[in-house]
């Protein structure tokens, strides 16, 4: 039996007619409570292959499924398409931040094939199937989980993203590192599935942690390869330069300032602010740490801010288990951010993932230091793992991927995602200072 919970009792799944709303889950991040192997991975069931799909792991309950739709929205409509293990009981519950759930259907005595559950009304960012009783000796196993509904708020798909007062939560995802010289054409290349992965989560504008483009980044090679994937959705971009984007021989920065334009000088300079709910954001070169107009910039930037949380990023980190190690070029810079009592520092340059607890300038850990995050794997060739800094907490080396941050008015947490859809690691939930 079906019951769609608010008392309307469906017979038989796939009844009760298909409903209008959009579908929103396809290509968007998943997670599961286990896999049965990398071959079945939770984004398999969000792919939209009928031939791919999610299994669990063999012989356990309870066990479960989960997309992030990357924004809140009214559900109406879930489709699940079984594979020969299903689910005999099962429950579809949403969430507005993926820790308290509400049910919205359950599922009594399932018998596989497809369930179609329409005339929903969850509210949420977060959908899942809770499988409470396997139908077989197996566990659970999805074709598809298709997820219709509307979107509370929808990004516009063309022009820069508005950066006004208005406050409430949003999403940003992040990368550094990303165009090596190759396009989809070649089945090796990683940067234009990193960026189909930024598109899908849609979140409100994407922030690139420098070295956008290798290995002179003249203006060419920004064409012939960056704009083929990350371009996309550049006027939605907020960039910052790296090392490579000085080695151009028309003059350092030039092909990078030429193909970003506005987008990544809007206040003349390759350093700059902006505004979104109530994060400060601070973009910035540390190719010219040594600069003083930029160092004078940062402290009056700072002291006019009136947002309670700060995040800056740029390309080379302070701290990195990677192979280019700490940079002390950013420390004074991280002075400057610790006394303002800024929250999160996002960097590249390393090629790999890491995050580390709060620390201060000096590396200590403490509570009210800031947070860094190395995201230098949007698809420039990964580098190993070298020496493991003080206060790393998780490294990740070999998986492409993105951030994907969700910001609130009081905090943010993130995630790490890689390129299959999957989830590789999730931060702790931080409130700013």
């Amino acid at each position: 039996m079906l019951v769609l919970l608010g008392g309307l009792v469906l017979g038989l799944s796939g009844q009760a007619g298909a409903a209008a709303d959009p579908l929103l889950s396809r290509g968007k991040a998943a997670t599961a409570s286990s896999t049965e192997g990398s071959s079945y991975a939770a984004g398999k069931a969000f792919d939209g292959s009928a031939t791919t799909r999610w299994a669990s792991a063999e012989g356990t309950d309870p066990q479960w499924l989960r997309v992030d739709l990357g924004a809140g929205a009214t559900v109406s409509r879930v489709k699940l398409s079984w594979e020969a293990a299903y689910a005999k009981a099962y429950r579809l519950e949403v969430s507005a931040d993926g820790v308290t759930w509400t049910s919205v259907a359950e599922e009594k005595a399932g018998n596989g094939g497809t369930d179609d559950w329409t005339g929903l009304t969850g509210k949420g960012r977060y959908v899942r199937m809770y499988g409470t009783a396997r139908g077989t000796s197996y566990g659970y196993s999805l074709f598809e989980l298709e997820v219709y509904g509307v979107l509370d708020s929808t990004p516009s798909p063309t022009g820069p993203t508005p950066t006004g007062p208005a406050g409430g939560a949003f999403t940003v995802v992040a990368a550094g590192d990303i165009a090596a010289q190759c396009t989809a054409s070649d089945s090796g290349c990683a940067h234009p599935k990193t960026a189909a992965l930024a598109q899908r989560i849609n979140p409100r504008f994407y922030l690139t942690m420098g070295d956008n483009q290798y290995d002179d980044a003249r203006l060419a090679d920004f064409k012939n390869y960056y704009d083929k994937s990350w371009g996309a959705f550049k006027a939605k971009t907020h960039p910052v330069p790296g090392n490579h984007e000085t080695y151009d021989p028309a003059g350092s920065l030039a092909g990078y300032k030429s193909y970003f334009g506005a987008v990544a000088y809007p206040q003349g300079k390759s350093w700059y602010s902006f505004d979104e709910g109530n994060w400060h954001f601070v973009a910035l070169d540390s190719n010219a740490f040594d600069q003083s107009a930029q160092i004078d910039w940062l402290k009056a930037d700072l002291a006019a801010n009136s947002k309670k949380c700060v995040a800056a990023y740029w390309h080379h980190p302070l701290y990195s288990s990677g192979g280019h190690g700490n940079d002390p070029v950013s420390r004074p810079v991280w002075r400057i951010l610790y006394d303002a009592r800024a929250d999160l520092v996002l960097n590249g340059h390393d090629h790999h993932y890491e995050r580390f607890a709060p620390q201060d300038p000096d590396g200590r850990a403490t509570a009210d230091g800031i947070v860094e995050i190395v995201g230098g794997m949007g698809g420039a060739e990964p580098y190993p793992i070298e020496q493991v800094q003080p206060n790393s907490q998780k490294r990740i080396s070999g998986d492409y991927g993105v951030l994907k941050l969700d910001f609130t008015d009081a905090g943010y947490g993130w995630s790490y995602v890689g390129t299959d859809g999957q989830v590789k690691d999730t931060g702790p939930t931080y409130n700013c200072h």
